[in-house]
């Protein structure tokens, strides 16, 4: 069976459409219609897109380069002092992260937590970002960044249904297998880089992201984070 790639439009996250392999239809080249982006996919369970396409005359949000937010006022052993400062207390009460969740995995959730925020005063969502780009720093005493925990963190945000039949798709926080934080079907062109010096002391993760503001009617805004998290207990299996 071959893999299609499909097209998302911000008007409708939810309508795939087959796209040329070449993105090339009777010798003319794919043009967006104006006021509407595409979102390029491959398959029904990306995690990322495989670009976007924006038309002339869209409205769109371009955010700064965000980092956590230091609510850990008490900073335990995780890691070093100064990362720990950065994970989400109110994800995470105490600083105490559940079991395989990584210090780079636990600010990734701050961040895109404090990403929401930020659209959300701008009267988009989640489902409105068509880009992001992601720095990464390696925690105090590993060789390099850790990506895995940070798409741990990405999927509990983003490219977390399947864009065929709908369903909502289980995904990992540590070695807990879970509902995702925020149910959203859009997939972001995204690239994550490696940094040997984030800007602020502590930071392991900086993400900046682009959203396309949809048709007036067409917004399909997600539902906010519902904190506390429960997480299984020691040898039971979240259902």
């Amino acid at each position: 069976m071959k893999t299609r790639t499909k097209i998302l439009t911000t008007a409708a996250l939810t309508t795939a459409l087959a796209v040329p392999t070449t993105a090339l239809a009777h010798q003319q080249l794919f043009r967006p219609e104006p006021a509407t982006s595409y979102s390029f996919i491959t398959g029904d369970t990306a995690q990322i897109a495989d670009g976007v396409a924006i038309g002339k005359d869209v409205d769109w949000y371009k955010s700064s380069g965000l980092g956590p937010s230091a609510l850990n006022a008490t900073p335990s052993t995780v890691g070093s002092a100064a990362e720990a400062r950065y994970i989400p207390t109110d994800v995470f009460p105490g600083g105490v992260l559940p079991a395989g969740v990584t210090i780079t995995e636990a600010q990734g959730i701050n961040v895109l937590m404090r990403i929401g925020e930020n659209l959300a005063k701008a009267g988009l969502s989640y489902s409105d970002v068509v880009s992001m780009r992601v720095f990464l720093q390696n925690p105090a005493g590993e060789e390099k960044m850790d990506f895995n925990g940070w798409n741990r963190a990405y999927r509990q945000f983003f490219a977390n249904t399947n864009l065929k039949t709908g369903e909502t798709m289980s995904v990992s926080m540590g070695s807990t297998t879970m509902e995702p934080m925020v149910v959203n079907p859009a997939r972001p062109s995204r690239f994550a880089l490696e940094i040997e010096n984030l800007p602020v002391n502590g930071w392991l993760v900086e993400v900046e992201v682009d959203a396309v503001y949809p048709k007036p009617g067409k917004a399909k805004p997600t539902k906010p984070v519902k904190l506390p998290l429960k997480f299984p207990t020691p040898g039971k299996k979240s259902r």
